[in-house]
């Protein structure tokens, strides 16, 4: 793969401020396949000046819903040329199966950008005439916050940038973009499309960069608005900050979310929705089900096929096309997730997987694993592990079950299934969480993301994320 040496600062290749690299790793492999600059503050200080340029006083500053579109309509034609680029870069990395990586961060992202396109077309440029109770009348109109810090996690660093680039170019802000330093090499892709299909100067800056200086950009005194995805610790302190500042802030965070198998449920059909609602990429997924509700009369029969699939999937390269369940995204993340086995071991049965897989002595794998006997209260069942392991839990009726699903610190995602589509809805409007699926669960482009309690303030998808860059501007006349 190809090592970088620039930033993408105002549609130019910027040398950055200092010698500091990081070192991106094969996640199949272990091996160094490329290197990028490390950013510090004054990089930030460039991308941020860039960026408060394009939106006071640039060719965006300027340009209407339907030019914004027009705009967003050309960066999608050159994403979409790159889907395989895109695609198998992000596998290489944070070790996403391909076949995922080409659904999720190919297909997936360039739907984003084409929807906020759509978006744009639709904003209203006619002002809103409201009567006066003290004057003429008052205007009200939507304007953009203007420049936007946008961090972005490694486990989807595609979908997870466009589902904040896209609404916000929609409203039209500006944006400084840092990357996760696992997943960097991503991001110069979107930035040759978005130069090739004549995105403004200043529009769209990236700079890769590590806690310290991603603090810097959240307080800094250029920008206007932050959005946010990653752990909930780290957003605990973004919070804090922008609190402080009384700045605008969208935080999707972590989740343990709750998959509840009623009693009435096809016990296949779930088994066939686990590898999406429980494990998905690698079981490095913010909203997976990671907590299995099952009833006490089926619970062994449950918790033995779920101990089946788990030990059936095809673990291996990212890069294999027949790859299930590829490898975690770094060395460090690896040891996270195994102690938090360990430690699940003390707790609960182990009843599948539990260590490093015999095939794959390269790269950083760990096998999927299940716990069953697990109570709710236990570590594995309340924090967020962030890997390919499952807690079986017990219920005994669906009040039981719905209390297990909503004690949590977190509210995110979750599941529930039942053969009938109708009694299993009625359960998931009990459940304290901001998205949950039926039968199955894959987030919509068209509706709200994002959760309640610890997983975060604001929302993300759906035509709602675009207020999330806009601010309510009221003018009263008085005669």
């Amino acid at each position: 793969m190809q090592s970088r040496d620039k930033f993408f600062i105002g549609n130019e290749w910027v040398s950055p401020s200092s010698a500091q690299t990081f070192e991106v790793m094969n996640a199949s492999t272990g091996e160094l396949v490329a290197t990028a600059p490390e950013g510090a503050n004054a990089d930030i200080d460039t991308a941020v000046s860039a960026a408060r340029a394009a939106f006071e006083h640039g060719e965006w500053a300027n340009s209407s819903p339907n030019d914004r579109a027009e705009i967003m309509e050309r960066f999608l034609a050159a994403l979409a040329k790159r889907g395989d680029e895109l695609a198998q870069t992000v596998s290489i990395q944070n070790g996403m199966p391909i076949g995922l990586s080409t659904a999720f961060e190919a297909e997936y992202s360039a739907g984003l950008l084409q929807y906020y396109a759509e978006e744009a077309k639709n904003i209203e440029t006619a002002l809103d005439i409201r009567p006066s109770q003290m004057g003429k009348e008052t205007q009200v109109k939507k304007v953009p916050f203007g420049v936007v810090a946008a961090i972005v996690p490694w486990n989807f660093p595609v979908t997870l940038a466009m589902s904040k680039i896209a609404p916000a170019m929609a409203a039209g802000c500006t944006l400084v973009i840092k990357p996760s330093p696992g997943t960097v090499l991503d991001s110069y892709i979107l930035a040759e499309a978005s130069l090739e299909a004549g995105v403004p100067a200043g529009v769209l800056n990236w700079v890769a960069a590590d806690r310290d200086v991603g603090a810097y950009l959240v307080s800094h005194p250029g920008v206007d608005k932050v959005a946010f995805t990653g752990s909930s610790a780290a957003g605990r302190l973004i919070a804090e900050t922008c609190g402080g500042l009384l700045r605008p802030v969208t935080l999707e965070l972590g989740g343990k979310s709750a998959a509840i198998v009623l009693e009435d449920a096809d016990i296949d059909t779930f088994i066939e929705g686990v590898p999406m609602a429980c494990l998905l990429n690698n079981g490095q997924t913010c909203f997976n089900g990671t907590r299995i509700l099952a009833p006490k009369n089926q619970y062994q029969k449950i918790s033995e096929a779920v101990a089946d699939l788990a030990s059936s999937m095809v673990i291996g390269d990212a890069m294999d096309p027949e790859t299930q369940m590829g490898p975690m995204a770094s060395k460090p993340h690896r040891e996270r997730v195994e102690a938090y086995i360990v430690t699940g071991k003390t707790e609960a049965k182990l009843i599948a997987g539990g260590g490093r897989p015999k095939n794959t002595p390269q790269g950083w794998f760990v096998e999927p694993t299940v716990f069953t006997d697990v109570a709710n209260d236990a570590v594995i069942s309340r924090e967020e592990i962030f890997g390919p392991v499952l807690s079986i839990i017990p219920y005994e009726g669906e009040d039981e079950a719905i209390s297990l699903a909503n004690d949590s610190e977190f509210g995110l995602g979750g599941s529930v299934w039942s053969a009938d589509s109708e009694h299993a809805l009625k359960v998931a409007n009990q459940v304290n969480c901001g998205t949950v699926g039926v039968n199955g669960y894959v987030p919509s482009i068209g509706a709200p993301f994002g959760g309640v309690k610890g997983s975060g303030i604001g929302r993300e998808l759906g035509p709602e994320a675009v207020d999330n860059y806009q601010s309510l501007k009221s003018t009263y006349i008085m005669s």
